[in-house]
């Protein structure tokens, strides 16, 4: 990308025109106080970030699913649902849909969450699952309503403006595309997925007609973009081998009923100067204080995970079990702080994989502590605060995902890090094809390799340690959400 013509700063006021963009969660949510007022607070992330460095340059709206009955409460008292931005603090005006909370249900943990992030993570315990029955097409009915909502709702956004721009997010709306554009024929469509794509020996798992389904309407968008070469590679091969679409490997571009989608690669990276910024306050601090106190002079092993089946947090405990085992001269001199936040505890999957988790802690524990040492802190309760004073303070952080679209972790620990931290990266992790040449690679189904890792990355020289840092550091800065969301919105033209 251009810095000096294609970066939203570098524009005039409104340079870009009508913006829209799609997501299941907005940018922010609301709470209701003992009087029964609403209160909203702002949400991070990549596209709130992104979003905001182009507020001043472009007419922006987001839409998105009020989540919880406080959001559903702010939505029906705005105006189409259409919420002031000026008083919450967002990047963008902001409007919530007001979906019925059954049909929502279906749609984001029926299909969405326990079906295609099943089907892009490689997930299923395939002798046993999936199964697709009458259940499963109620839930599909309902997922097409939902994208239908969608759909709906942007093209009344983009009512008489000319040129208007869509950025659809992630598998959510993978529909939304193809029935935005049967509705606004011309307008300009892009569509990002933030998962792995599947290969199609996986993908063929779903129902013949959802997985043309879901090609289909992605390939409604006029974009389609990935965070890694790999995943978009998956995705020119479903087209091709699910739909008999044209493909043009070498241009990226899959032409199907007369109409063409260019698919871009976009690896998203981590605003370094904000981040450093959020790691300086006295929240942050104090927690650095507390971690440090309690480590007592010991080297620190970091992860940081939701209890999300695919960030493969079990396996990664199993080689730090092993790591003690194996390296008895390790007793007393290291700890493993083990971050695992509770993450979509209304599926039984999710629960049963906290409790794993739980469960070969306290193993580890049982097995290795001492009065005088813990060897292991696991925390389930979610706080960011901590999460990046443990950043500042890793010898070596642990990334091990299954399979994973990015994993920004990866690219904050060494940002943050002020000891020079080693890294070890799961080959499936999206972010490897950026950082492996500085990280330790592993498979991260092999648990006495990462174990390994683990060892390699303790006992690596300073000056290498520090060398291979600051190549993490620098990589995983190199491109900003801003300039990430920048290059998608060029690629419309």
């Amino acid at each position: 990308m251009s810095q000096d013509s294609d970066h939203p700063d570098d524009q005039g006021p409104a340079a870009l025109g009508r913006v829209l963009v799609a997501s299941n969660r907005g940018p922010v949510s609301f709470s209701q106080d003992e009087g029964g007022s609403l209160s909203a607070r702002r949400g991070g992330g990549g596209l709130v970030s992104g979003l905001s460095a182009m507020a001043g340059s472009a007419d922006l709206l987001w839409i998105c699913a009020a989540l919880s009955d406080d959001d559903r409460a702010a939505a029906q008292q705005a105006p189409d649902g259409r919420l002031d931005a000026a008083g919450h603090d967002t990047p963008a005006a902001v409007q919530m849909l007001d979906i019925a909370p059954d049909v929502y249900d279906q749609a984001y943990n029926g299909v969405a969450n326990s079906t295609l992030w099943f089907i892009h993570h490689l997930l299923y315990d395939t002798p046993n699952q999936p199964r697709f029955g009458s259940e499963f097409a109620r839930q599909w009915e309902s997922y097409r309503s939902y994208n239908r909502a969608f759909a709906a709702a942007l093209a009344r956004g983009a009512e008489d403006r000319d040129g208007a721009r869509v950025m659809v997010q992630d598998y959510h709306l993978a529909l939304a595309p193809g029935m935005l554009a049967g509705l606004r024929p011309g307008i300009r469509i892009a569509h990002f997925s933030h998962t792995p794509w599947a290969p199609p020996d996986y993908y063929r798992m779903l129902p013949d007609d959802v997985g043309r389904e879901l090609l289909e309407g992605m390939l409604g968008a006029d974009h389609a973009g990935f965070h890694a070469q790999r995943w978009a590679d998956a995705f020119l091969d479903c087209c091709a081998d699910i739909l008999g679409a044209e493909v043009d490997r070498a241009a990226r571009q899959v032409s199907y009923r007369g109409h063409r989608c260019d698919v871009g690669v976009h690896a998203l990276g981590v605003d370094a100067a904000d981040l450093r910024q959020r790691a300086a306050q006295p929240d942050v601090e104090r927690h650095v204080a507390a971690l440090t106190e309690a480590a007592n002079g010991c080297r620190l092993i970091v992860r940081i995970d939701r209890t999300e089946l695919s960030k493969n947090i079990v396996r990664g405990l199993a080689a730090y079990r092993e790591l003690l085992s194996a390296h008895p001269e390790l007793h007393g001199r290291v700890v493993h702080l083990a971050f695992a936040y509770r993450s979509r505890q209304d599926l039984p999957q999710y629960r049963e994989y906290t409790e794993s988790v739980q469960r070969i802690a306290r193993q580890i524990r049982d097995e290795f502590g001492t009065p005088g040492w813990d060897p292991l802190t696991l925390e389930v309760r979610d706080d960011y605060a901590r999460s990046l004073a443990a950043y500042r303070l890793a010898d070596v952080a642990v990334v091990n995902p299954i399979r994973d679209g990015m994993n920004l972790v990866a690219k904050e620990v060494p940002i943050l890090s002020e000891r020079g931290c080693a890294l070890v990266l799961s080959r499936e992790a999206g972010a490897c094809a950026e950082l492996g040449r500085h990280a330790l690679v592993v498979n991260p189904y092999d648990v006495a390799a990462t174990a390994h890792a683990m060892y390699e990355g303790l006992m690596m020289p300073q000056p290498e340690r520090a060398r291979r840092c600051a190549a993490l550091a620098q990589a995983g800065g190199a491109l900003p959400p801003q300039q990430w969301l920048a290059d998608q919105l060029a690629a419309l033209g």
